[in-house]
């Protein structure tokens, strides 16, 4: 198979327009994202106009904001604004709806060992909870085909699943599961899905409307680059009844009439600052700005510059690319040598890159250890020879 080839630079006439340290090469856009200099303004615009009179801001002026706001992410995720609500990031979507699930001693969940450990810690209380059980699908990775992930989740389907959950885009492997194909054969057996969809805003094209999963939660704050504290949940119509905000509030008895309960119980859970909620227009307007081709020009901008590195960072390490070129988005993870067998927080490895190299880079011990991977992200900002870097860092450290 022939590389890859790294787009256009264009990095260096961005960079710019993000807060990040001139002074380190930063590869982890995917673990928390990082939110432009135009956004993060404007956010401090909003905050100034909450604190100038706090009480005409959150009880007179802020619904309709919301509304507004959540009116321009559903037509970004393909969703119609009624089965859409905030939430602060994906970790809080997964944990609401399986609070909100009535589970019993009967019941199974099913997940792959790719699911984010966070979710999956949800997923496991969930079931301890409800003395339910949690059956986990092993999937390949080195991974040939996305069948493959098809195959593995509906070997470990029965009678007794009650929900799947699943990445859209995995975590520690970066992979992009079929959750179209995925969603359409478990419909068919009766079984609800729960799309962990972290990092596919602003990663890949959203049709949730068209997806018909019955729960789907994201961030705003990754590939959307909004500031962080905004991510969504979205719910069919047909189960929005049972599904209720992990904070009970006002909305709970309010006896307006005017939208659905759904609505009513997530638009107000409390106290908060909505502000990095109501600058999400702004980021997809600012981010969409960023090339002539608008966002579907910035998604192809950066999922050829993941290949491209993957493919580069596989030469230097001297092993294939471990997922087809259909599987990968704007993450890409490559195998490294073995880890310590009782890894600290951080491997070794990982905080020599940044403290030798200045290289933040994320190193996993996956699937458990001596295994590790190295997870490379792409964002618009970064470019060939920051890749380049950290393939003569990985030689010499290695």
């Amino acid at each position: 198979m022939s590389p890859n080839a790294f787009p256009d630079p264009r990095a260096g006439a961005v960079r710019d327009l993000w807060l990040l340290d001139p002074a380190v090469t930063f590869l982890n856009h995917g673990s928390f994202g990082a939110c432009p200099r135009a956004v993060l303004e404007a956010q401090q615009r909003l905050r100034d106009r909450i604190e100038r009179e706090p009480v005409r801001f959150l009880v007179r002026e802020l619904e309709p904001l919301l509304d507004a706001a959540r009116g321009e992410l559903a037509a970004f995720v393909g969703a119609d604004p009624e089965d859409l609500v905030f939430v602060p990031n994906a970790t809080a979507g997964v944990n609401t709806v399986l609070r909100s699930l009535s589970l019993g001693p009967d019941d199974e969940l099913c997940v792959t060992d790719h699911e984010y450990n966070a979710s999956r810690n949800a997923l496991d209380a969930a079931a301890a909870r409800a003395g339910a059980r949690v059956v986990v699908a092993p999937v390949p990775f080195p991974i040939a085909a996305p069948e493959q992930v098809v195959e593995a989740v509906l070997a470990r389907v029965g009678p007794r699943t009650r929900l799947v959950l699943v990445d859209h885009v995995t975590s520690p492997t970066g992979l992009v599961f079929p959750v179209a194909s995925l969603i359409s054969e478990l419909t068919r057996r009766g079984v609800d899905v729960l799309v962990d969809g972290a990092h596919a805003p602003g990663m890949l094209p959203l049709d949730l409307g068209a997806l018909g999963a019955a729960y789907y939660t994201g961030n705003c704050h990754k590939w959307m680059c909004a500031p962080k504290g905004a991510g969504f949940l979205h719910v069919r119509r047909d189960r929005q009844a049972s599904i209720r905000p992990l904070a009970i509030s006002h909305g709970s008895n309010s006896p307006r009439t005017d939208r659905s309960r759904f609505l009513l119980e997530f638009g107000w859970t409390g106290t908060a600052d909505p502000s990095a909620l109501l600058c999400v227009p702004e980021a997809i307007r600012a981010m969409g700005a960023l090339l002539p081709g608008g966002w579907p020009a910035l998604r192809g901008h950066n999922r050829a510059t993941a290949l491209a590195a993957r493919d580069l960072l596989c030469e230097a390490l001297g092993c294939s690319p471990p997922a087809p070129d259909a599987m990968i988005g704007a993450l890409a993870a490559v195998p490294l040598p073995g880890a310590p067998s009782s890894p600290p927080r951080l491997d070794p490895l990982q905080d020599a890159l940044l403290e030798r190299w200045g290289i933040e880079v994320p190193v996993f011990a996956w699937p458990a250890p001596p295994r590790r991977l190295l997870r490379i992200s792409a964002q618009i900002y970064n470019d060939r020879p920051q890749y380049e870097r950290l393939a003569e860092a990985l030689t010499a450290l290695l």
